[in-house]
């Protein structure tokens, strides 16, 4: 008989035939068979203890293995049993994700690829966009790590529902033992949004910033009147405040931002800065807080990264104050400051144009840290640092 040509639907076949001869145990078979003929929310694998866990509407089913073969071979056996019933194909979450994701539906099948029992599927998961808190509800029961509750924090779903502050708490008690330092600053990041820890919990983590620099930038991220300092605006706020009335009611960006950075959440924000950048501990962290001074001065600036070299932020700023040759918008807020001020206008600027960008010239070619890192950002930090204390004299 002549061998049949190589289609599609020959493969399909013979994985569905292969799916029946898996060698697992008749217990195990029945037993798994039993749980996914029920409604799941999510199944789970603990390999360590070769036990199958599932998600139901009435709580948690679970299936003790009995294998039959080495563990790897049967937890392959055993998820591909899970893709087939869930999916049509053995082929697990792989050819699950190309196929859907070619077609454009993965998103309307979340919730069956929570049914894989594969880490990586979750982490597909955890990683869409514009999750709903069921689904992320489901995700963090099946995979709860640090890196999946960060992740799932970035969605304001999750933020102002009942598993934000669940994954906060989780993410604080295990934040004394986070080792990668861009990973504290995330994490006091993340917690540090709308409700999801009190007062107290915010002076726990500034205080323990005096030891550990990244929870600093942690802050700088988030709401400046998290910051807790005391309140203590500009002695020029009040009187900047009534110059530049008209232009804030208008929107004028430049005018918003001046009179933020004078208000006493910008005061603190700017002392908050200060103590951050004093002993960053790895270049990573410090593009972190690069990011976040970009992201405090969100002024319509030609360079959405911040500016390359020092000397032309300290030009542009020069230009804005003293020349013609400036946005409308910048010759606006000059005409309407008083003389006094035009120097904190200036310092504000040559802050708001710093951005990741701005660190290329000290750790382009060079993987330094700790003292030797900062010793080689000496000739950026300390005309920044000038500025922030300029800033709050």
């Amino acid at each position: 008989m002549a061998d049949q040509p190589l289609s599609a639907d020959n493969l399909d076949s013979f994985h569905r035939k292969s799916v029946h001869t898996l060698q697992l145990s008749n217990e195990d078979n029945l037993r798994l068979n039993v749980l996914l003929a029920q409604p799941l929310q999510a199944v789970r694998i603990n390999e360590s203890t070769m036990t199958v866990h599932a998600l139901t509407d009435k709580g948690e089913a679970k299936v003790r293995l009995n294998p039959t073969a080495r563990d790897e071979q049967y937890l392959r056996w055993v998820r591909e049993l899970l893709s087939m019933k869930v999916t049509g194909s053995p082929g697990g979450y792989p050819i699950f994700l190309k196929r859907w994701t070619r077609m454009g539906h993965a998103r309307n099948n979340l919730a069956q690829m929570l049914l894989l029992g594969e880490p990586e599927a979750v982490a597909a998961v955890v990683y869409t966009p514009g999750l709903s808190h069921d689904i992320a509800r489901r995700a963090w029961w099946a995979s709860p790590s640090s890196t999946n509750a960060r992740c799932l924090l970035e969605n304001p779903e999750v933020v102002n529902g009942e598993l934000g502050k669940e994954l906060t708490a989780y993410l604080l008690e295990f934040l004394p033992f986070e080792e990668v330092q861009l990973d504290v600053v995330d994490t006091v990041r993340l917690c540090l949004q709308g409700e999801l820890v009190s007062a107290e919990e915010r002076e726990k983590l500034w205080s323990r910033a005096k030891r550990k620099n990244p929870f600093y930038i942690g802050f700088l991220h988030a709401d400046a009147a998290y910051i807790p300092l005391p309140d203590k605006p500009h002695r020029q706020h009040a009187d900047v405040s009534v110059q530049l009335a008209a232009l804030t009611e208008t929107g004028n960006p430049y005018a918003n931002a001046f009179a933020s950075t004078l208000s006493s959440t910008g005061q603190n924000w700017l002392r908050a800065l200060q103590l951050a950048m004093e002993k960053p501990v790895d270049q990573e962290v410090v593009i972190s807080l690069f990011i976040a001074i970009s992201k405090r001065f969100p002024l319509p600036l030609p360079e959405r990264r911040g500016v390359r070299e020092l000397s032309s932020a300290l030009q542009r700023a020069e230009q804005f104050c003293h020349s013609d040759d400036c946005p409308a918008e910048v010759k606006a807020v000059r005409d309407a400051l008083n003389p006094t001020a035009l120097p904190l206008f200036k310092a504000m600027l040559i802050l708001a144009q710093m951005g990741e960008d701005s660190l290329i010239p000290y750790f382009g070619g060079n993987d330094s840290v700790g003292s030797v890192m900062r010793k080689r950002l000496e000739p950026l930090t300390q005309p920044l640092l000038a500025q922030t204390t300029l800033l709050l004299k």
